[in-house]
């Protein structure tokens, strides 16, 4: 008998999708509509490199438009194929309503490695794949709107806006057409950070949560609790560099493209990403041995175990040798269908990447804001905010007669920048969305995991949107 293969990461979401839609009331012409994508454009294109026309392969797909516009990300990378920008932008979709951002899901994908490539090489191409998109009408600040994901950054994001401005010139909320752009350009302060800081909240949360932490043996807080990172890239750095920080919490192994390495005293994510920069590798670093493979970070026993990769990492193959107490899905779909129920019935917490990551797509969300309303977080009540706050100290020093030290009178007068209400707002996002996930675990029974749970909350979302549209009256 032939061996029963590993599902796909877009069979593993919709697997997950029928198993929190089965314990719903919702209708079935309703939940048919909201699990399929509708629209997928896929494209080929000549790019002149060096003496050379190379065809591109690259992909737009737009989940649902029960709202608009869509939204997701942009990744480069070899393995980019049509499920996959399918199964990306079906998550984007449910991620969206679960923390109450007013955006359909989407996704896009250009098939090349980014490494064989040169700076002005890969401007050719993403200026291209925008051309692309506009001729079909598949980018706008109220149609689609692409951010950073794999592969991708402010550099791209960047290109785009530029490339859009030239078709689109004199359009007033062209900056809206695209987020994760430079700070300089339109961006927002906080937005590079934002998914790796949203994946530390929503750690925090977890591990704030009593019944669960008994449910594995732990104590509750983060201060302690040992981690273990597969992938140091935007994601995986900022996640590491802020629970180190803010949490308190021993990062004891990292994974990298180069190999995996171990440290039971602790590593230093902020001096370990400077060691790379400089030597192009993060093997070798001081005071860490280096593991026989670089997936044995993922079996390292640990507390929270971060894959901050790629899809499928955790798998039939290995989920049994997975010794983390918590599984923090920081990347989108690193857990299959298979892996997942062995790891659920190990008793292990999975927080679910619809939920962990989805602090990218709320900071996106605040900068579109941005550029929809032309100001900059901050700019009016900061300076009112700062005096009202003055007057009150001086109050206080006038009738208690003690005066209050001017570092200490700084900090309590300071009113609010933009990366302070950013932060801020991502925080709320997070802890009211964990919320909502826990109040269905708690009411039904059948619930038993957090990503099932965190699914009925976005199709009770999403089925709400549909039918006060009267598309199913």
């Amino acid at each position: 008998m032939a061996a029963k293969h590993e599902p796909s990461f877009y069979d593993s979401v919709q697997r997950n999708f029928d198993r929190a839609a089965a314990l719903t009331n919702l209708p079935k012409g309703l939940l048919a509509q909201i699990r399929e994508c509708n629209s997928v454009y896929q494209m080929r294109f000549p790019v002149k490199i060096g003496k050379e026309y190379k065809v591109i392969e690259a992909y737009r797909a737009q989940h649902s438009h029960h709202r608009l516009p869509t939204k997701g990300g942009i990744r480069y990378s070899q393995k980019v194929n049509q499920d996959e920008v399918m199964a990306l932008a079906s998550l984007m979709t449910y991620k969206c309503a679960l923390v109450d951002v007013p955006f359909g899901g989407a996704k896009g994908g250009v098939k090349i490695s980014p490494r064989e490539y040169s700076v002005e090489d890969l401007e050719k191409i993403t200026r291209r794949y925008t051309t692309e998109l506009i001729r079909k009408n598949f980018i706008g600040p109220g149609i689609d709107v692409p951010a950073p994901d794999y592969g991708t950054g402010a550099r791209e994001m960047a290109w785009i806006f530029d490339t859009y401005t030239v078709f689109k010139g004199g359009e007033i909320d062209a900056a809206g057409c695209v987020t994760g752009k430079p700070v300089t350009q339109n961006g927002i302060r906080g937005r590079s950070e934002a998914t790796g800081r949203g994946v530390y909240y929503g750690i925090r949360e977890v591990l704030n949560d009593k019944p669960l932490m008994d449910a594995v043996g732990l104590s509750t807080g983060t201060a302690g609790k040992t981690v273990a990172i597969q992938g140091l890239g935007n994601v995986g750095y900022h996640a590491g560099k802020i629970c180190q920080t803010e949490g308190e919490m021993k990062i004891i192994s990292v994974a990298e493209y180069e190999g995996a390495i171990y440290s039971e005293e602790g590593i230093d994510i902020e001096k370990l990403s400077k060691f790379r920069k400089r030597t192009g590798s993060i093997l070798n670093f001081p005071g860490t041995s280096q593991l026989d493979q670089r997936k044995k970070t993922l079996e390292v026993e640990c507390d929270v175990l971060i894959p901050a990769a790629l899809e499928n990492q955790l798998r039939k193959d290995n989920a049994k040798r997975i010794k983390a107490k918590v599984i923090a899905e920081a990347a989108n779909g690193p857990t299959t269908a298979d892996a997942e129920a062995i790891l659920l019935k190990k008793g292990t917490i999975i927080i679910p990447d619809m939920y962990l990551n989805a602090g990218g797509v709320t900071v996106s969300y605040f900068e579109w804001l941005k550029n929809l309303s032309h100001m900059r977080f901050g700019r009016i009540e900061k300076r009112f905010d700062e005096n009202t706050y003055l007057r009150i100290v001086n109050l206080i020093e006038k009738k208690t007669g003690k005066p209050v030290g001017v570092t200490e009178k700084s900090m309590i007068a300071r009113g609010a920048d933009e990366i302070d209400l950013v932060r801020s707002g991502l925080e709320e996002t997070m802890v009211t969305a964990y919320e909502q996930i826990r109040t269905v675990m708690k009411r039904r029974k059948k619930v038993t995991d957090l990503r099932t749970a965190a699914f009925i909350v976005a199709l009770n979302k999403i089925s709400s949107d549909y039918l006060n549209m009267g598309v199913f009256p």
